[in-house]
């Protein structure tokens, strides 16, 4: 029975079993009544990538006898690795427990992110909105908070991208520039997130990616198939959409995110894949850096804030 996601209550249901993916936790409550004098399988298999490995495999153990002995029936079968329908059916039953926050009517500012696979100077990369992100070598907090020239990009990275662009096809210039450029968010807004899942650059074939947010926790507002288009609004859920942290991007697909900005500093949100977040599925967030207080030495003393401020009292 899950009970519980990414920290929030969601409304119990039950499962055979359960889709993980990179960032994301569960609480689930399993009732132990079955025959005491036997063991049972676990099988733990790859979601979302072909697997190269066989299915894991671990031991429940009923206390009366030995976690030695083997269980006597076959381990359960994993679902198919792409078997998208499951993952979804999965998902779309995950709503937040009665009297949990309900999200904002409206929003204030909207992104639409674009995500895309590249090439940057002959090298597979991701991008959002044809910006593969780069992380700068002085930490964003203390170059905005004091003002240190040089250390990011100071052009704002696109809000939304080309409405002509057609997701079920290879980028027609498959060519990215790379960026470190950051959103800034104004303080106690409403910030709407949508995920815009499209073709890879080579073949037919979208991959699913789990999007993770620091600092916050998002509303999941909903889940299309194609192309996001404005009057898919109408099928937003703002009655119990769960509150997560991560949440994820099916194929082909959009995933509609609320979030509001109540807690000032920089704040990273990418894809929760580590070789994808190094390869620039990722963006940067910055909101009312201003209020931040006594940030520590320690997230000063990387890059050029190193010569500017190690040395220097801040408050």
């Amino acid at each position: 029975m899950v009970v519980e996601a990414d920290g929030n209550y969601v409304k119990p249901f039950p499962v055979d079993d359960i889709d993980i993916y990179s960032g994301e936790t569960y609480s689930v409550l399993l009732t132990t009544d079955q025959d005491p004098k036997k063991n049972y399988w676990i099988s733990i298999g790859v979601r979302g990538r072909k697997p190269n490995t066989p299915q894991g495999l671990t031991i429940l153990n009923y206390k009366t006898i030995s976690a030695s002995n083997f269980p006597i029936s076959p381990p359960p079968i994993t679902p198919q690795w792409d078997d998208y329908n499951r993952s979804k059916t999965f998902t779309y039953k995950i709503l937040a427990l009665k009297g949990t926050e309900k999200p904002p009517q409206h929003y204030d500012r909207r992104l639409l992110l674009l995500n895309t696979q590249n090439l940057v100077n002959g090298y597979t990369k991701w991008a959002i909105n044809n910006v593969s992100l780069v992380l700068p070598s002085t930490p964003y907090l203390g170059s905005m908070k004091f003002n240190v020239n040089g250390s990011f990009d100071t052009k704002i990275p696109p809000n939304t991208f080309s409405e002509d662009y057609n997701i079920y096809n290879p980028p027609l210039n498959p060519n990215s520039n790379i960026g470190s450029g950051v959103y800034v968010l104004e303080l106690n807004q409403v910030i709407d997130v949508i995920l815009q899942n499209a073709n890879v650059m080579k073949g037919k074939n979208s991959e699913i990616h789990p999007w993770h947010l620091h600092g916050h926790d998002f509303w999941v507002l909903g889940y299309g198939e194609g192309k996001f288009e404005q009057g898919d609004e109408r099928n937003f859920n703002l009655k119990n959409p769960p509150l997560r942290n991560t949440a994820v991007i099916f194929p082909y697909g959009w995933t509609a995110l609320r979030f509001k900005t109540d807690n000032p500093g920089v704040w990273f949100f990418h894809c929760h894949i580590a070789p994808h977040l190094y390869m620039g599925m990722g963006v940067i967030f910055a909101e009312a850096v201003l209020n931040v207080k006594r940030i520590p030495r320690e997230a000063l003393a990387c890059g050029l804030l190193k010569k500017v401020l190690i040395n220097k009292k801040h408050n």
